[in-house]
């Protein structure tokens, strides 16, 4: 919902108005989302740098097909999702939407549900290791973007900002769900109430992300993690992230009849076989998703 920041004067400032040629010209979705995979790492890539990897409406779908898509491959067992340019993603592009015209109540409702909360849940249902590379400006639906993957990795330079107040407008997103459950509810609000840009050291420190690197060190860090989980066993790195993102929504009784179920299905696995093998013979685990 959130306009995204103009890469021209800063995540402060308004959109850069529209271009007046009457039909904007139209980058083809699939240069705008880069997708490769190899040796069981799926990377998906923002590719519009000139506007800070702003999100069109056509980006967002891609992401969740490729996402959904990674989900379902045996041969994708782990995802990074990262950024070209100086920024990781500003927001939402909205300058490209159609005229709203009438509004209905419900309306706005359902563009949130349809929109920015579908891309947020295809991260948190994505059924493989979801790490984030954030290479540089990560602002409203961009940081919590970062914030529903797995794993946050951060360039030196990179920074977070809860811009939604600075438009008056509530958080969407998913991000008053992820934030108090990151950092606490009395942070997330600071964060929500004053949209101050917080460096990725500052975010390290609030618990937001895993890991600060130097922003040259950021693929290859990224690179080595993900290729560390898609060794891993896979079903039991799906079960684990499935309890952990339930675990904070329920109680402690649900929470352990759902761990036993879990550790009940994960033991009919091939991995799980041969992690106790492996264990036995005193050997290192060859683990292979299945």
């Amino acid at each position: 919902m959130t306009p995204a920041p103009s890469p021209r004067s800063g995540p402060a400032a308004d959109p850069a108005p529209a271009a007046t040629t009457a039909e904007p010209a139209v980058e083809p979705v699939d240069s705008l989302i880069l997708h490769a995979t190899d040796n069981g790492v799926a990377q998906l890539t923002l590719n519009r740098p000139d506007a800070l990897n702003a999100l069109t409406r056509e980006m967002r779908e891609r992401l969740v097909e490729a996402l959904a898509a990674a989900s379902a491959d045996p041969a994708v067992r782990a995802v990074v999702l990262t950024a070209t340019g100086r920024g990781f993603c500003a927001g939402a592009d909205l300058r490209g939407a159609p005229s709203a015209g009438e509004r209905v109540a419900g309306d706005v409702a359902r563009m949130i549900q349809n929109g920015a909360q579908r891309l947020i849940a295809a991260v948190l249902d994505c059924e493989k290791p979801v790490i984030a590379a954030v290479n540089g400006t990560a602002a409203g639906i961009g940081a919590h973007l970062a914030f529903a993957c797995d794993l946050v990795l951060a360039a030196e330079s990179a920074r977070f900002i809860e811009v939604f107040v600075r438009r008056g407008l509530v958080p969407d997103g998913g991000g008053a769900y992820l934030l108090p459950r990151l950092i606490g509810p009395q942070r997330a609000k600071e964060l929500m109430f004053f949209g101050d840009a917080v460096p990725a050291a500052d975010a390290a420190r609030l618990g937001l992300v895993n890991r600060v690197v130097p922003d040259d060190a950021l693929p290859g860090t990224a690179r080595e993690w993900a290729e560390r989980l898609a060794a891993g066993p896979t079903r039991a790195l799906a079960l684990t992230k499935q309890l952990v993102n339930a675990s904070l929504d329920g109680g402690r009784g649900a929470a352990l009849t759902a761990e036993a179920a879990a550790q009940e299905i994960n033991m009919t696995t091939a991995d799980a076989r041969e992690g106790v093998a492996s264990f036995v013979a005193r050997r290192r685990p060859t683990f292979r998703g299945r």
